[in-house]
């Protein structure tokens, strides 16, 4: 019989498997254009204020050629473009474009309204709780295994 333990895991299991398959749903929703990858992509290229494609993959933990796919992708809607390193003109670097700036703040703001909505009759303890439990299992994904 399982534990309560391997209970409660299954559970979270189960509800962050559903989590993100709605999270794509809703970005596909949010925006046609853009994949999750390619939102979370654009994102962090805003949030870096530009970097190389190969930065992308390593942070991401992605495959070089899936990220020069998005990047594509993201190039051909007009929301990234390349810029010489100015450190090194051989290198190049992924920068939002004004357009990639605007569709990320318009789909920012949809998603903090819906999760707004989703989340208005917690408690701020509820939240709080449950804020600190996502850092502390975000926490623990980056930590190196023994």
């Amino acid at each position: 019989m399982p534990s309560s333990r391997d209970q409660s895991v299954e559970t979270i299991q189960r509800e962050l498997t559903a989590f993100a398959r709605r999270a794509r749903a809703t970005a596909a929703r949010t925006h046609p254009q853009l994949s999750l990858v390619s939102f979370t992509l654009l994102a962090h290229l805003a949030d870096q204020r530009g970097c190389r494609a190969t930065d992308l993959a390593a942070h991401y933990m992605l495959d070089k050629s899936t990220v020069s796919r998005q990047v594509a992708a993201l190039e051909k809607l007009g929301f990234v473009e390349r810029r010489p390193d100015p450190d090194d003109q051989r290198v190049q670097v992924l920068h939002p474009t004004p357009l990639g700036y605007e569709t990320l703040a318009s789909v920012a703001a949809s998603r903090r309204a819906a999760f707004q909505e989703r989340l208005a009759d917690w408690s701020e303890q509820d939240l709080a709780r449950f804020a600190e439990y996502l850092v502390r299992y975000g926490r623990a994904s980056t930590r190196p295994r023994s």
